[in-house]
């Protein structure tokens, strides 16, 4: 595993969000697309979350994004962050990584 420079993980703005509504990525059978309050904003993200929770489990969660990725396009829509989720070694498990007790939507992860 490469070391990563304290200074270059200082770089990464990661805030608390919460998850709006959630949508089936019409190109894709493993996406949604997932709208995100982040407290200043509102941000369209494209997740790989389908196999791993229906819409109702998601929609009013509290999570984690990465906010100051580039923008990418997956399968055509743009997705303007990264909702942070911790993954088994053989991926069958996916979960979102989220606070433990309520916090504003917007504080910054540090």
């Amino acid at each position: 595993m490469a070391e990563v420079k304290f200074s270059e993980w200082q770089k990464l703005d990661l805030r608390v969000g919460k998850i709006l509504s959630v949508e089936n990525h019409p190109n894709a059978d493993k996406l949604y697309i997932i709208e995100v309050d982040l407290g200043t904003e509102k941000r369209k993200l494209v997740a790989g979350l389908k196999q791993h929770y229906k819409p109702k489990e998601l929609i009013g969660k509290n999570c984690i994004v990465a906010v100051n990725l580039e923008p990418a396009v997956l399968r055509g829509i743009k997705s303007e962050g990264m909702i942070l989720a911790a993954v088994s070694e053989d991926k069958t498990k996916v979960r979102l990584i989220k606070p433990d007790k309520d916090i504003e939507i917007g504080s910054k992860i540090s």
